[in-house]
C-alpha cells in the first residue's frame, strides 16, 4: 500500500496508524459510537455491492462507527440517517441512466465538508485514494470538473489529519507544507464507465448556481475558492466540531 513516494508494507505500520487514530478519536470525543462488528461490515458491503477498502473497514471495526476525523467527522457506516451506505446508494441511484453521472462507482462518501461537498474513499483503488467532490464549479455537462484528488491513499490522508497539515485545517493558509487537492485525472473515465443504460439516458439535472455559506467558503483551498460564486453568510449552518 503506497503513500506518496514511500510505501507501507508492514502490517504493524497499519496497526500503529489505527492505534494513533483511535487515540486521537478518543481525545477529540468522549462519546464515540461503538465500532461495528463483522456482520455489519458484511451487510454494508452487500448493500454497496463492493468491498470496503481494507483500512476503511478496520477504522469502522476497530476505532468507532464514525464520529471521528476532520471537521464534521466520519459518517456512520449504516443508517438510520445519513450514512456511508445510504449516501452512496442515493448518489449511485441518481447516476444510473443519465448522460452525465455525477458519482462514480466504488467511491464511498465518508464525510461531508458542508455545502454539498464530500470526502470519498475510492474502494476500487489499491491504496484507497481519497477524493473531494466539490459541486460548486458545475456548469453543465460532465461532472469531472467537480472531482479532486485529496490524497493518494487513505493512510496518507489520515496521517495528514493527525499531523494537522490538511487543507481543511483552520490555519492551513499559514503553512508551507499544506498539499491542496488537485483535479482527479481519472474522473472522466470513472464517471463514464458502467453508468449508461441501453434504454437511453434519463433527463439531466439543470446546472444551478450554488450559494456557499461562509463557514464552508473559509475552508476552500486556493484552487477551489474561485468556484464559490455566491459566498453568503448562513447562520443556520452548523460550524464543524471544534471550530
Amino acid at each position: 500500500m503506497s503513500v506518496g513516494s514511500g510505501s507501507i508494507t508492514a502490517v504493524t505500520d497499519i496497526d500503529d496508524l489505527i492505534q494513533r487514530v483511535a487515540t486521537r478519536a478518543a481525545s477529540d470525543s468522549g462519546d464515540l459510537p461503538e465500532p461495528v462488528d463483522k456482520a455489519q461490515v458484511a451487510e454494508a458491503e452487500r448493500q454497496l455491492g463492493i468491498a470496503l477498502h481494507p483500512l476503511l473497514a478496520r477504522l469502522y471495526g476497530e476505532v468507532a462507527d464514525g464520529g471521528f476525523g476532520p471537521d464534521y467527522r466520519l459518517l456512520p457506516l449504516l443508517g438510520p440517517g445519513s450514512s456511508v451506505v445510504g449516501e452512496y446508494l442515493t448518489r449511485r441511484e441518481a447516476a444510473m441512466g443519465v448522460e452525465h453521472p455525477e458519482w462514480p462507482e466504488g467511491v464511498v462518501p465518508i464525510l461531508t465538508w458542508g455545502c454539498a461537498m464530500y470526502a470519498g474513499v475510492d474502494c476500487l483503488s489499491e491504496d484507497g485514494q481519497v477524493l473531494l467532490f466539490e459541486p460548486n464549479p458545475y456548469s453543465g455537462g460532465s461532472w469531472e470538473q467537480c472531482w479532486f484528488l485529496d490524497s493518494p491513499s487513505l493512510a496518507a490522508w489520515l496521517e495528514t489529519w493527525l499531523a494537522g497539515t490538511g487543507w481543511f485545517e483552520e490555519d492551513a493558509s499559514d503553512g508551507d507544507d499544506v498539499v491542496e487537492p488537485r483535479p482527479w485525472e481519472q474522473a472522466a473515465d470513472r464517471l463514464s464507465s458502467g453508468d449508461r443504460r441501453a434504454h437511453g439516458a434519463a433527463p439531466e439535472r439543470s446546472p444551478t448556481t450554488r450559494a456557499v455559506c461562509l463557514p464552508c467558503a473559509a475552508q476552500f483551498p486556493a484552487p477551489l475558492a474561485e468556484f464559490a460564486p455566491g459566498r453568503v453568510p448562513n447562520p443556520g449552518h452548523p460550524s464543524p466540531p471544534g471550530v
